[in-house]
């Protein structure tokens, strides 16, 4: 049998000390610039929750890559972030599309890769090559992460870069993945096994780096199990990432303000009612219970 670990748990406390610090004379700039690619007809609202999750995080600049068939869609919809066109065929975006995003990442500071893709070998070949030529921090969410079934060494590839994924358990399961004992245990010995930073979705979600490291989440509950919840959390996630947090804390406290500001969802809502977009509205005070009102 193997062996079973118990990770610490992160807390309101974990999230308050590893907060990256805003400077009362920041401009937007300072609090990072974020690219998000994804998005395809039918899943026109992944894009969007990422882009506001980012925003409502703190984020200074959010940059949406997306198919030039929903661009109009986004662009009525994004009043904050800035959603442009890419080449696509059939709703979803085509290879072709790698210059366009190139050229935007290349003033950048982190990719949110993956939110309503779409899947297609054309579209594992883009992902993999952004994955592959790309020094940028990387989240990897959704499709992104099924783009590496196969291809798992490209992955390998990024060990002395940083990439932060968030898979469900079946989407684990397709690059890999232990689908069955201890989720902790197997969490570590993915993220261990390639470089990257973890973070397997579900009750209680774990986070785990490439150094061992595994914390255990304490919020949430299942009115966060609808489509496009995991798009709010990787816009967080992200969002931390590019204000400067370290990637196990910045997977570790975007999942516990995304299951926090769930949490006081369904406590005005019910988990019946909560929908993605509650949980980017309940954002704001989340980070208020933490006692982040104003800059020191």
């Amino acid at each position: 049998m193997r062996d079973q670990i118990t990770p610490p748990a992160v807390d309101a406390a974990y999230v308050r000390d590893h907060l990256p610090p805003r400077k009362a004379d920041g401009h937007k700039g300072d609090f990072g610039k974020l690219l998000i690619v994804g998005g395809a007809v039918g899943y026109t609202g992944a894009p969007y929750l990422t882009a506001a999750a980012a925003g409502r995080s703190g984020c200074g600049l959010v940059f949406a890559g997306v198919p030039a068939a929903i661009w109009p869609v986004e662009a009525a919809k994004c009043a904050s972030a800035m959603p442009f066109p890419l080449p696509d065929a059939e709703g979803r975006l085509q290879e072709n599309a790698f210059p366009q995003i190139w050229g935007r990442l290349s003033g950048c500071d982190v990719l949110a890769l993956g939110p309503g893709l779409g899947r297609s070998e054309a579209l594992s070949r883009l992902v993999c090559r952004l994955l592959t030529e790309t020094e940028k921090p990387v989240v990897l969410d959704a499709d992104g992460i099924n783009a590496l079934a196969g291809h798992i060494d490209v992955l390998d590839g990024r060990r002395d870069r940083i990439t932060v994924l968030t898979p469900h358990e079946g989407e684990f399961a397709r690059i890999g993945g232990a689908s069955r004992g201890d989720r902790a245990l197997a969490a570590r010995d993915f993220a261990a096994a390639h470089g990257c930073t973890l973070v397997l979705k579900g009750h209680r979600t774990v986070t785990a780096g490439p150094g061992g490291e595994v914390l255990v989440n304490t919020t949430g509950n299942s009115g966060l199990a609808k489509g496009g919840s995991g798009d709010v959390l990787t816009g967080v996630i992200a969002s931390l990432l590019a204000q400067g947090a370290r990637p196990l804390e910045a997977a570790a406290m975007g999942v516990w303000l995304h299951g926090r500001a769930g949490d006081l969802a369904a406590e005005k809502l019910t988990a019946y009612a909560v929908m993605p977009e509650d949980v980017v509205r309940e954002l704001p005070e989340a980070f208020l219970e933490l006692g982040i009102r104003n800059e020191e």
